[in-house]
């Protein structure tokens, strides 16, 4: 038996659900924070102990009540809500009542189409505007973060434009991540900035501010990098986890963005080193799932195989 496959089915045999141990209020849930992650007060061994996945991934016709209802019976803690989004507040507040399944934070959704680089000031003040939308609607969820992408780099931007432009936009939000406690999270994507762990440390240091860290995305270093040293040069300014994978195989033989296209394992992404870095750094907290979703039966296979992941 391959090492993975191992890994795999000895993990689903071992791994069940880790249960709540206290009920949601309406307001923001009574955590402690490590690394800024929600652990609801539980010590565990593993850098990863709490299960989440983006909302988009759920393609099931239901309604809020009955996708959070799904989630919760599948075995996830929580789930990421886009922000700004369409849904409504108190609908989701409900959900998240009465299920127990938490919103550990929120993705902006503006940052790719209003990037905080733009080089018009007009659409950078539009994203600075749906950042602190999120950030309010984040503490409403009693979530800790906002994933934001900083900048993308492009045949109109420059790297020093992204790179300054950014930091200005975001410093003009820092008073309303003070003001809800709920920090502002920078992830590495392919937007062509901020290509190095090292670089990207430097970036979260020069605010001197508390409400800024890192959304550190696995699978998307892959193609940079190793997520071993993004891991340690990121240390304690890594706030949560997003998990995927990537082949170089399918990379190369098939194209760039291919390279995501592989299940969980399936990669080159070395779990228990990941794991064991994190571990190095003290992380313990959320991990999301940001890969292809679909059905109940699909969305408990990456429930199962994030199981995996964690005992890895």
């Amino acid at each position: 038996m391959q090492r993975r496959d191992f890994l795999i089915k000895g993990a689903l045999a071992a791994t069940g659900t880790a249960a709540l141990t206290s009920s949601v209020a309406s307001a923001a849930p009574a955590v402690s924070v490590v690394n800024s992650s929600v652990t609801e007060g539980i010590t565990a061994a593993q850098p990863m102990i709490r299960k989440s996945l983006k909302w988009g991934m759920v393609k099931e016709n239901l309604s809020v009540m009955d996708k959070f209802k799904l989630l919760k019976d599948l075995g996830y803690d929580g789930v990421e809500l886009d922000s700004p989004n369409d849904l409504d507040m108190k609908e989701v507040l409900a959900a998240r009542d009465k299920t127990g399944l938490l919103i550990p934070g929120t993705v902006n959704s503006y940052h790719w189409k209003l990037p905080l680089s733009d080089p018009d000031p007009a659409k950078r003040a539009e994203c600075t505007k749906s950042i602190e939308k999120a950030l309010r609607d984040t503490k409403k969820y009693g979530g800790t973060t906002v994933l934001v992408v900083p900048g993308v780099v492009n045949a109109n931007v420059t790297y020093e434009e992204a790179y300054e432009r950014s930091q200005a936009e975001i410093r003009k939000v820092l008073p309303v991540a003070e003001e809800t406690g709920v920090k502002i999270a920078f992830e590495n994507v392919w937007n062509q900035f901020l290509l190095s762990p090292i670089e990207a440390a430097r970036y979260v240091d020069e605010f001197k501010h508390p409400m800024v860290g890192w959304y550190f995305d696995v699978g998307n270093v892959l193609r940079y990098s190793w997520p071993v040293s993004w891991i340690e040069a990121l240390d304690k300014r890594i706030l949560k986890l997003d998990l995927k994978e990537f082949s170089f195989k399918k990379q190369n033989e098939l194209g760039l963005w291919k390279g995501f296209d592989v299940e969980f394992f399936d990669g080159d992404c070395n779990w228990p080193e990941v794991n064991k870095a994190l571990k190095k750094v003290g992380y313990s907290g959320w991990a999301s799932a940001e890969v292809s979703g679909g059905d109940r039966t699909r969305l408990l296979t990456i429930r199962e195989k994030m199981d995996a992941i964690f005992k890895a």
